[in-house]
């Protein structure tokens, strides 16, 4: 099985001083998930938890909700013409009665460990496909305080980070800020397929009660992963995209931006959490 680092001869110059030196990075490879034996994309990804990562990808894509819809995940035997196994094939096999994609429309996707799934689904799929609806959670109460402190504490749980300083990470937090669970990978999209299907091996979805931070942007596909998951809540440390607002605001999403020490920015579902408003100036 691959491994999560791999080392590299890097020429380093500082202040003009040249010496060469081995360089620990973070490690690339490609991860075909088949579905009942079939093809359904390939994604980038950092090797390790690659059947969560299966898991948690099916979950986004409306294809699982518990652990009983699937039968059993894995690597794919003969997955070179010499018939070794390469540990970047997983298969996963579901349970009957479990509703598959439609494989005549040649849906077969590629994703990248920059941007996720390229091309992805209208609001209209999403909203069609979700197994929760996050109106019905009860509400969370989320202090601005508590929110400021989690990355922080994500930022403390990255372990390969530290090492390669190239990897994005994905934490689950609970509604008083303890930390669940966090996964690091090339992509963060993969960080959060990663998170969500450990929860679904589990048997704890829907994640109704937890705070999902990401490293970096808040993109659609990251917005759409948590609505998928019946996450409440979502973070990132940078901005959102305009379609992960939409998303957010019409599946009732909470959806902060910008979480950096005391300051952030909140671009739908503040009913979730407890701020305070600046006294008026005049």
């Amino acid at each position: 099985m691959g491994r999560v680092t791999e080392r590299r001869k890097v020429i380093r110059v500082r202040d003009g001083v040249v010496s060469t030196r081995p360089d620990t990075l973070v490690a690339e490879e490609p991860l075909e998930i088949r579905l009942n034996g079939r093809s359904l994309a390939i994604t980038m990804r950092t090797p390790g938890d690659d059947f969560a990562l299966a898991a948690g990808f099916l979950v986004s894509e409306g294809v699982l909700a518990t652990a009983s819809d699937v039968l059993n995940i894995v690597y794919c035997a003969g997955a070179t013409v010499d018939g070794s196994n390469t540990y970047n094939v997983v298969d996963v096999t579901t349970a009957p009665g479990v509703r598959l994609p439609d494989f005549a429309l040649e849906r077969n996707v590629y994703t990248t460990s920059s941007c996720g799934l390229c091309g992805k689904a209208s609001l209209d799929a999403v909203r069609t496909t979700a197994h929760w609806s996050l109106a019905d959670t009860p509400p969370l109460r989320i202090g601005s305080d508590l929110l400021a402190e989690l990355p922080d504490r994500l930022r403390a749980a990255q372990r390969v980070f530290d090492r390669t300083g190239g990897l994005h990470a994905a934490a689950l937090f609970s509604e008083d800020g303890g930390l669940l669970d966090v996964r690091e990978d090339v992509g963060r999209h993969n960080a959060v397929d990663k998170l969500v299907g450990r929860a679904l091996q589990n048997g704890e979805l829907p994640l109704s009660r937890t705070i999902l931070l990401v490293s970096g942007r808040a993109s659609f596909e990251l917005a759409q992963k948590a609505v998928m998951a019946g996450v409440p809540v979502l973070a990132a440390v940078s901005a959102p995209s305009s379609l992960a607002v939409d998303l957010a605001a019409e599946s009732g999403l909470t959806l902060v931006g910008f979480l950096r020490g005391g300051s952030m920015n909140v671009y739908a579902g503040e009913h979730r959490l407890a701020l305070r408003t600046a006294a008026a100036q005049g």
